[in-house]
């Protein structure tokens, strides 16, 4: 699986810049900075590829910043000096950065979101006890430093962020994990609520365990969508390409439920108590880890006594704060650079007050970015208190109301749709390019769905004009009354802000807002699932997170239904079987599916809102 150039030059390009926050591709040094390459011991004699840069005219002690990555440091310092650090660097730091153990330079042996170490495993290693081998070894080697770290990084080495935070150095003073992932079964890269993130999965794991380098899969089609399809079930993907030697997909296939393995890996039931000042961050259009930075913020919001636990979400798709303007993503404008406002309103002030004791420590409990209305908004809780709990319920003739159905509505109750596994509904318009280099990536989350809507097998419900603006901030959770003639299925649902048809740059644009999908055997447990029974109605919840959206008026309000969003989500083959990732050809059905919208089982979207 050799990577043709011109897709690796652009997606190391594209890994290192924005979108996973990256620090491989740069030049082999910095003018006015002091270059220093280390093999720094972690405790159990492996040895961790490490660079150092000081500035030369260094006036004084300075703190350190450091960066842990599996994605390669090697060529000298990150590009993102340049603009993700540029603020830190324009103010003065020490900066570190390192490759993890197993990655590139270094020594030892990588596993993929390695678990922390139990209680009862004092010699063991994670990447905990790394980073605090790493700190404990630069404060005392590197010279000019003032004895305080900080550390931060943007998706996988935001989780390595947070790894550090579960047993801290004492050095330790300052942390901004951005867009970590917490749980990867329940809701970031490779599953959500037990779905499989079959395109993401497949080409991420394929990247990073081909070899101790990134390694992009080549793919023999344009479209990956037909290429999906065409692997067939899940099984076909060891048979005819993996050949079983990528460990993670191996373990996809092993643990096809919510086991010990993958409980083991999840953020939460490790974090406890704040004792290291944490800036979270996240972006409302993260393609890849918008759950695990939440739920960071809600592990380490439990035990926050002295209010040093604070979260920033903007209007940015994965790592998208970390360089340009943000001003934009796609056509959607946002009317301000919010990535620039990030890296030097908040993000250098909140390393500068902790390392540096330079400003104030007072920053709000929150800072999110409301979209539609395109102002910043600060809280001190978070969800806000004065949000207010309403209803959006699904309706007949495809309306959405804030009325329930009345009891006395004369019609069959509910809508179908025929969900066939082998007509699935793609997930972006085709032809779909890989994960990686394809540049759609980044920025399907606000594609116009109108390439859906309409779709005999896509529900789609909507407000008349709304005569008032309506603002959602807070948690989003969707309430359907589902059936299936089948004995499994995945019910997707999506809150949609629907612009008005005179609107000069965006007429009719639907945008979304919020979304998830839901493996239906995990509805009661996602330890045990089981069968759904066919023709039965059931009530399915799906988180659909939080968000801060103001829906203007003369806008409409949209939700979308389906069963398929492929390939972002594998194929459900909608006949329960014990494995998805061992199922046959046989085991893919179509389905007739149910949507519910009467009076004793009436579908609806719970939010909080402003202003209704």
């Amino acid at each position: 699986m050799k990577p043709r150039c011109s897709e690796l030059s652009h997606v190391m390009e594209l890994l290192g810049a924005v979108v996973l926050g990256l620090v491989g591709i740069a030049r082999a040094d910095i003018s006015g900075y002091e270059k220093s390459e280390f093999m720094v011991s972690m405790r159990d004699g492996v040895r961790l590829h490490t660079l150092a840069y000081r500035p030369v005219k260094q006036e004084g002690s300075l703190p350190i910043i450091l960066m842990r990555t599996p994605y390669g440091i090697a060529g000298g310092a990150p590009r993102s000096l340049d603009d993700y650090l540029k603020d830190l660097a324009d103010e003065g730091y020490i900066f570190a950065f390192q490759d993890i153990r197993g990655r590139y330079k270094s020594e030892g042996v990588f596993v993929m979101i390695r678990p922390p170490r139990g209680t009862a495993e004092a010699k063991a290693i994670d990447e905990g006890t790394d980073a605090f081998d790493t700190i404990d070894w630069l404060v005392k080697n590197l010279k000019g430093n003032n004895g305080r770290v900080g550390m931060l990084g943007i998706s996988y080495p935001g989780w390595l962020t947070v790894m550090a935070l579960l047993e801290p150095h004492p050095a330790l003073k300052a942390a901004s994990p951005q867009a970590p992932p917490a749980d990867m079964f329940l809701g970031d890269d490779f599953h959500h609520n037990g779905a499989f993130r079959l395109s993401y999965g497949f080409e991420y794991a394929a990247m990073m365990e081909t070899s101790k380098e990134n390694t992009i899969f080549t793919f023999d089609r344009r479209d990956t969508f037909e290429w999906y399809l065409r692997l067939g079930p899940l099984s076909s993907a060891n048979a005819r390409y993996l050949k079983g030697k990528i460990p993670t997909w191996n373990d996809f296939v092993e643990h096809p439920s919510y086991d010990e393995f993958w409980r083991r890996q999840a953020a939460a039931p490790y974090l406890g108590r704040a004792r290291v000042p944490t800036l979270n961050v996240a972006g409302w259009w993260d393609q890849e880890d918008f759950y695990g930075p939440l739920k960071v913020y809600e592990g380490f919001e439990k035990s926050d006594p002295e209010r040093q636990n604070v979260l920033v979400v903007g209007p940015w798709n994965h790592g998208g704060w970390s360089s340009g303007e943000g001003d934009r993503l796609g056509p959607i404008e946002f009317g301000s650079a919010t990535g620039k406002h990030f890296r030097s309103r908040i993000q250098a002030p909140w390393f500068a007050a902790h390392l540096k004791d330079r400003g104030s420590r007072s920053f709000p409990e929150a800072m999110t970015f409301r979209t539609g209305s395109n102002t910043w908004q600060s809280y001190d809780r978070w969800p806000p208190s004065e949000a207010a709990p309403q209803r959006i319920y699904a309706r007949q003739n495809g309306r959405l109301a804030f009325e329930p159905p009345p009891a006395d509505e004369n019609d069959a109750g509910f809508d179908a749709y025929l969900s066939d596994p082998e007509h699935p509904v793609p997930y972006r318009p085709r032809p779909i390019r890989a994960t990686y280099p394809g540049p759609e990536w980044p920025l399907w989350l606000i594609q116009d769905q109108r390439f859906v809507h309409l779709r005999p097998d896509v529900l789609s419900y909507e407000t008349e004009p709304l005569a008032e603006e309506v603002t959602v901030t807070g948690p989003i959770v969707a309430h359907l009354f589902a059936s299936t003639s089948g004995t499994d299925s995945d019910w997707i649902a999506k809150l949609i802000d629907v612009c008005p048809e005179d609107d000069p740059k965006l007429a009719g644009y639907q945008l979304m807002i919020a979304n998830d999908v839901y493996r239906g055997r995990f509805r009661k447990s996602f330890e045990n699932p089981e069968p759904i029974q066919p023709g039965r109605v059931e009530e399915y919840s799906i988180d659909l997170h939080w968000n801060d959206h103001c829906f203007k008026k003369g806008h409409k309000i949209m939700v979308q239904i389906q069963s398929t969003w492929f390939p972002l989500i594998d194929r459900n083959p909608q006949t329960y079987v014990p494995n998805i990732f061992k199922a046959e050809a046989g085991d893919f059905r179509p389905t007739t599916q149910r949507v519910f919208r009467s009076p004793g089982h009436a579908s609806h979207i719970e939010m909080r809102m402003l202003g209704k």
